[in-house]
């Protein structure tokens, strides 16, 4: 079949974001300037540049009691900085418990159980028992075309890697397995890694 989305799909759900997969999570934590605490994930989440390190995430839902139409974003929009907290296996029902649409002052640390730990390098906490977690201080925020549709871009200022997944100096993504983002209700995990050589690659 073909379609173009203007016209329609179709079919009972969308196929869109079960063709763009599988699509890493970014589980973002970040404080008010009142001090409340939020913490979600979002599946528009991509590590964009190498040097310096940047990332970006987009939010695309509406929630009327706060501008850029997320708490995540406002909060972004009035301190600056977010953290990026990755999502493994073991802890997939503690980031669907974060997903739900929650008030400003509900703290989803707590709704979840989740222990936390303050950031090296900014003011907001990261999830304590994450694999990995990158501290980012805002570069843009970009309004995409449609409703309640935001980019948020971050440079990467500060890196925890859990002591556990380092092996041979590398970090090994299997020692955790990362939750993906599929369509529809899917995810995926990372269970088993292959390597292909780039051509030109020295062995």
């Amino acid at each position: 079949m073909f379609y173009q989305p203007v016209a329609g799909h179709g079919l009972p759900h969308n196929p869109f974001a079960a063709i763009v997969t599988p699509r890493p999570i970014g589980w973002i934590s970040t404080r008010g300037k009142d001090g409340h605490e939020n913490l979600a994930p979002y599946s528009f989440f991509n590590a964009v540049a190498y040097d310096p390190p940047q990332v970006m995430f987009a939010s695309t839902a509406d929630k009327h009691d706060r501008h850029f139409g997320k708490d995540t974003v406002a909060n972004i929009d009035e301190t600056g900085v977010f953290c990026v907290n990755i999502v493994e296996y073991a802890m997939r029902d503690a980031m669907n418990a974060t997903s739900g649409s929650f008030g400003a002052s509900e703290d989803e640390f707590d709704l979840a159980g989740l222990e936390r730990v303050e950031c090296e390098t900014i003011a907001c906490s990261r999830v304590a028992a994450a694999p990995a977690a990158l501290e980012c201080k805002l570069t843009r925020i970009l309004e995409l075309k449609g409703e309640a549709n935001y980019a948020v871009f971050g440079e990467v200022t500060g890196i925890y890697l859990r002591d556990d997944c380092l092996v041979d100096g590398c970090f090994d993504v299997t020692r955790f397995k990362p939750l993906a983002r599929l369509g529809y209700r899917d995810y995926a995990v990372v269970e088993e890694l292959f390597s292909l050589a780039r051509p030109g690659d020295r062995k």
